[in-house]
């Protein structure tokens, strides 16, 4: 069998390889073959989040599977056809909920395929974009580039149990490029959901965040297992497509935000963002083109692995206030 190999050590060498590789191994049926997973990572291979999303993906691609085992270090992955599904999942820790989407949602749709699927772990955990940024940001940017999908938040999970719920419902797309290139609002909305902490101790670290920058605010309340809070501040125009988000710190009892990064971003998106629309605008005719303030460690590791497994083309380029990304996908004739 034609493999093709991917060192996951690349680059950022976490688990953004692991979820770009399986999903475009899936739409591009490409069988591949990932080494050195998470290798200089403290605790190295595949994590429990990482084993549901190839898990689920299996089901879904009826693939054939080799090394899909808590800390192994490689991983082959061999698709077949992809199926409409409905399915029930659990990751049984707080792993993250989010990430496992960023794989599962852009292969049923690209591959006009739909996908109804229940799933508990975290919603809203540590190194990874939280359910609302799921939610209104990506869900938003996926829209303009074709992909369809629903959220039902049923149960908010929080470190260290998870137990948080979600229903996703996800339908076929024709996908299409986009440019985001410049914010020009300033029409800023905060959400912010909450369990088992004070109100007053929330609504008295949104006040504070309302001396700094003029938002619309949300507040809900939402029963989950653990204690814990998520903050979303977001802005979207015809332009341009930005979130920050952050976990409530119960050691400091406070939000880990940095609210210069949105308030001084001018460009199109977020670093964030920029990184989870590298895998559609890939597959896209014609050229996507977005400006960032900074090209991050995923986002390189993703354009390198994206263009490795697709053959799609990319640039970078230094403008005043970041840098100008331009991604000319396979569906283009032009590339062979």
């Amino acid at each position: 069998m034609n493999f093709l190999k991917i060192n996951g050590g690349h680059g950022e060498g976490g688990g953004q390889i692991i979820r770009s590789a399986i999903t475009l191994s899936c739409i591009t049926n490409q069988p591949i073959h990932l080494e050195n997973i998470r290798k200089n990572r403290k605790n190295r291979g595949l994590k429990p989040q990482h084993l549901t999303a190839i898990k689920i993906l299996q089901k879904i691609a009826n693939a054939d599977v080799v090394g899909n085992e808590l800390g192994s270090t490689e991983l082959k992955f061999i698709p077949g056809n992809i199926e409409n599904l409905e399915l029930i999942e659990d990751v049984k820790t707080a792993g993250s909920i989010s990430l496992i989407l960023q794989v599962l949602i852009p292969v049923v749709s690209i591959s006009q395929r739909k996908l109804s699927l229940t799933i508990k772990g975290g919603t809203d955990v540590l190194w990874s974009p939280s359910m609302n940024y799921t939610q209104y940001v990506l869900k938003e940017a996926y829209s303009r580039m074709g992909i369809e999908f629903s959220i039902k938040i049923t149960n908010r999970g929080y470190y260290p149990k998870g137990g948080g719920e979600i229903k996703l419902e996800v339908y076929p797309s024709k996908i299409k490029s986009i440019n985001l290139l410049e914010r020009k609002s300033n029409d800023f909305k905060l959400i912010c959901t909450f369990s088992k902490i004070s109100i007053k101790t929330i609504k008295d670290k949104i006040e504070k965040i309302k001396e700094k920058i003029k938002v619309k605010i949300e507040i809900k309340e939402q029963e989950a297992i653990d204690s814990g809070a998520s903050l979303l501040i977001y802005n979207i125009d015809n332009n341009s497509i930005m979130g920050i988000d952050a976990l409530f710190n119960k050691k400091i009892q406070n939000f880990d935000l940095d609210l210069d990064k949105i308030i001084d971003n001018s460009l199109g998106l977020d670093e964030k963002l920029a990184d989870m629309i590298v895998v559609p605008a890939s597959l896209t005719e014609g050229k996507t083109i977005f400006r960032v303030k900074e090209i991050t460690n995923h986002l390189e590791t993703n354009l390198f692995v994206t263009s490795k497994i697709t053959g799609c083309r990319y640039g970078i380029g230094k403008i005043p206030e970041g840098f100008e990304v331009i991604i000319e996908g396979v569906s283009n004739s032009s590339i062979k």
